[in-house]
């Protein structure tokens, strides 16, 4: 199945799902003029395929609302207001999704709904919040064609394709440093979703426009939680590429690797797009995930204050480090509250105003500043990570933020 026919496929599920829903439901009033709490409403894939990611953004989501209420609630328009969260399990199921979404809308009648994660289930929840009018935001999803047909739909993180240029700039720098010797041939995989069309669109642009030093000898997509890699490896290992670059979820990036290994592959550099020094893979898959350099919408070494302190509040919290997907979905709830606080108002379109309008200058993302563009869609810049022996990690790109120099190319 093509990644167009099976969106297709997925808007259909989704769009029946709620057909059925809107026949006995109605749309939700504004909110009441003396609501007493916040209601907000969120989607996660607690169980199934996206269950580790999606365990892990509600333990930050958890933790950002328990700030607020802790602290007394959150000020709207002078009145402190306490949030009442509301956490549904979609079992990473896409129709499942939209159907939770709309229900949180329109029977539990929430101020906002907060997203999912993974760019095939937003893709299914971002069809509702138009039908309501109400504002829906997501730190789970990079896929481009997500936003812009709504009003309503907001994301934290930048695009796919940027993530994957910012990729290009960092080889590209090594190849003018004289570390990487150009011409480099590229194998290029990416997941066959929306995500990893964006994944293949970021490197064949730049490599179209840098061709004495790029090229791409090996252009293909693999369905999602594919039971075997091998095949696609073999075609990998017949085109005798320089580099290795796939754009692939967790548990494919985790499969995948622990293949490439066991084949024995080598490439000069080796990405895994947004994957690379999650702590589960390198748990699995120890030594074998040495050397490999990500893209990241987040990382706990960027010199900001502000990182610092999110460091130690969430390892005083959990007892563990903080990954690129906790920042994210607390980063997500921040903004939604900014969003609500400067508003002054629980209505659904001065909320969906404030988002619009939201500048979170303090903001623990690369930059250091949040804001949406006119689609809705985070701009901030990417960093990039390179795992080193030992579980240690180096934060490589862009220079004035790094904490260690790539080592390109990889050891034999």
């Amino acid at each position: 199945m093509n990644a167009s026919r099976s969106l297709r496929i997925t808007f259909r599920a989704a769009f029946l799902v709620s057909l059925s829903l809107v026949s006995t439901l109605s749309v939700p009033p504004a909110a009441a003029a003396d609501d007493n709490e916040i209601r907000i409403g969120a989607v996660l894939p607690l169980t199934g395929k996206e269950s580790k990611i999606g365990g892990a953004f509600k333990v930050a989501t958890e933790l950002a609302v328990k700030e607020v209420n802790d602290a007394g609630g959150l000020d709207v328009h002078g009145k402190k207001m306490k949030i009442d969260l509301r956490l549904l399990d979609d079992t990473s199921d896409a129709a499942k999704s939209a159907q939770l979404v709309e229900q949180l809308m329109v029977q539990q009648k929430v101020h906002a709904v907060i997203g999912g994660y993974g760019s095939q289930l937003v893709q299914a929840e971002s069809v509702v919040p138009d039908r309501y009018g109400i504002p829906f935001i997501t730190g789970g999803a990079g896929a481009s064609s997500l936003y812009g047909r709504s009003k309503w739909v907001f994301g934290t993180l930048s695009p796919v394709e940027s993530l994957a240029s910012t990729q290009m700039d960092f080889l590209f720098d090594l190849v003018k440093s004289g570390k990487l010797k150009a011409p480099l041939k590229i194998s290029l995989l990416r997941e066959n979703t929306e995500h990893g069309k964006d994944f293949q669109t970021g490197v064949a642009t730049f490599v179209k426009s840098h061709p004495k030093q790029f090229s791409i000898v090996l252009d293909e997509s693999f369905e999602l939680y594919a039971a075997d890699f091998r095949p696609l490896l073999s075609r990998v290992q017949e085109a005798k590429a320089d580099i290795f670059m796939c754009d692939a979820h967790l548990e494919d990036y985790i499969a995948m690797q622990r293949t490439y290994t066991q084949m024995g592959l080598y490439h000069q550099m080796v990405t895994y797009g947004a994957r690379g020094a999650d702590a589960a893979a390198r748990k699995g898959l120890g030594a074998a995930t040495d050397y490999i350099f990500a893209s990241g919408w987040w990382s706990d070494l960027l010199p900001y204050p502000q990182v610092k302190a999110f460091n130690a509040k969430w390892k005083a919290a959990t007892g563990t480090e903080p990954q690129w997907y906790h920042a994210c979905a607390y980063e997500t709830v921040r903004a939604l509250f900014a969003a609500i606080h400067n508003a002054g108002s629980l209505q659904p379109e001065a909320i969906r105003n404030g988002l619009a309008r939201l500048e979170l200058k303090d903001s623990i993302l690369p930059g250091g500043v949040l804001k949406f563009s006119k689609t809705g869609e985070a701009t901030l810049p990417f960093v990039v990570t390179q795992n080193k022996p030992g579980g240690k990690l180096d934060l490589v790109w862009p220079k004035p933020a790094k904490t260690g120099d790539p080592v390109a190319p990889i050891p034999h």
